[in-house]
């Protein structure tokens, strides 16, 4: 079986003689194939990946059973996209959006995490509440609020922002009575970033949750879990009331900062979020594709994995009426928490 890291697997010469550059390679032990391909991406997912565990428990998934069944369906007549296709389905049967394929035609993607929930978030209805009277800092949209109550919405986590940015967010929402943090379709990003936010509303360092990490090629493989704290900023710090607004879509790092909140005692208000709270572990295939996959399970403070999202502390949920009405009843529900 085929294993990733095989230097032997793909063997390049370079022999300079009377000013000549010669190379020669090994082509029979460099296998591009389909079954190759095949074998080495369920290999590296076999030794690496961190949910096995939870994917039997809760889908049934097999592992073993899954190469059979690829296996017996191998055809190394297959083109690049059909191979492309095989591969992802294989690996899609994990239904887990930490797991990519990537060529330089198509990024394979599973996103049932998030398809068949709710959607919980309006473009439109944001825009009622934003206005056209709000600030830009590094990505970070705020505004006060009709009723004195601040509003921050942060739609990633993938570009920095500095700690000045989030000094001249919390100063120029210093006087209103409570504030609102919209990570809605945060599909993560930067988990330095979110640790960078989260520092802002707590005042001395705090555990807010476990990770471990895999420690052999065994599927059971793992460390004991290590204490994840949270230090308070030397910057700005938030005094007054919090509610942190979620839906299905925040994802990943975004994921760890709705935990991280939670853990924090701030109000979360929405939907559960929609977890991929393993640390990304890459990889390479022999035919040059990436891989990417969860390797570092996550877990709160109660040692219950985040895997599967992070619950609310207040669950709301938009409707077609809300809609109509131009009300996002999630923000709103923040303002009466405010409020109160």
């Amino acid at each position: 079986m085929f294993k990733h890291n095989t230097i032997s697997s793909f063997l390049v010469c370079f022999l300079l003689t009377t000013g000549a550059l010669v190379s020669c390679v090994d082509v029979d032990e460099y296998q591009s194939d389909v079954e190759s391909n095949m074998e080495a991406l369920w290999t590296i997912m076999d030794e690496h990946y961190c949910f096995f565990a939870e994917k039997e428990e809760q889908l049934g998934v097999n592992w073993d059973e899954v190469h059979e069944r690829y296996r017996r369906n191998v055809d190394n007549r297959m083109t690049r996209y059909q191979l492309f296709e095989f591969l992802s389905n294989m690996v899609g049967e994990l239904r887990d959006g930490h797991v990519n394929i990537s060529a330089s035609f198509d990024y394979a993607r599973n996103w049932s995490w998030k398809e068949d929930y709710p959607k919980n978030f309006s473009d439109s209805l944001q825009r009622k509440y934003l206005g056209t009277k709000y600030g830009i800092a590094s990505g970070i949209y705020y505004r006060v609020l009709d009723d004195n109550v601040g509003y921050m919405y942060v739609g990633s986590f993938l570009d920095s922002f500095g700690d000045g940015n989030l000094d001249e967010i919390l100063y120029a929402l210093a006087p209103c009575n409570g504030l609102i943090i919209d990570v809605r379709n945060n599909g993560g990003g930067q988990l330095t970033e979110a640790q960078r936010l989260a520092s802002r509303f707590c005042n001395e360092r705090k555990l807010v949750g476990y990770m471990a990490h895999k420690t052999g090629t065994g599927r059971s493989d793992f460390s004991a879990r290590e204490e994840q704290w949270l230090e308070a900023s030397a910057g700005i710090r938030w005094q007054k009331k919090v509610c942190v607004l979620s839906n299905r879509s925040v994802y990943s790092a975004a994921n760890e900062f709705v935990k991280y909140m939670k853990a924090l005692g701030h109000t979360v208000v929405g939907d559960v979020t929609g977890g991929g709270s393993g640390m990304p572990f890459s990889a390479e295939l022999p035919n040059g594709w990436g891989v990417r996959f969860s390797a570092c399970p996550m877990y709160d403070v109660n040692g219950v994995s985040t895997e599967n999202g992070v619950a609310p502390s207040v669950t709301v949920n938009m409707t077609d009426e809300d809609f109509q009405r131009g009300e996002d009843t999630i923000i709103e529900t923040a303002r009466k928490i405010i409020r109160e």
